[in-house]
């Protein structure tokens, strides 16, 4: 399996929520990061996966964040390096 990773960031902690649960609940990815930026007023979450799960989830996640709030992007990176990785696998999940 190749992995991949899904990037959304939206505007509102709620809209995030909505998004992530979409997400996890869409395919088999799990959340490896979390970034508040603005007080919470921005947030991007990233999912894991194989590159058909993270596409599927992003789709969902993206979709119901919508419905929600605003998404400001939402990007799936197949075969991410390494030092991408490092980067976004943090503790803070």
């Amino acid at each position: 399996m190749e992995n991949a990773i899904a990037l959304l960031e939206v505007q509102a902690m709620v809209t995030a929520i909505v998004g992530l649960d979409a997400m996890v609940k869409a395919a088999d990815v799990r959340l490896i990061h979390v970034e508040k930026r603005l007080g919470g007023r921005l947030v991007t979450v990233v999912v894991e996966g194989s590159v058909s799960a993270v596409t599927a989830a992003l789709e969902a996640g993206k979709a119901a964040a919508a419905a929600v709030g605003n998404v400001k992007c939402a990007e799936v990176i197949a075969r991410p390096h390494a030092d991408i990785m490092r980067f976004v696998k943090t503790d803070n999940v």
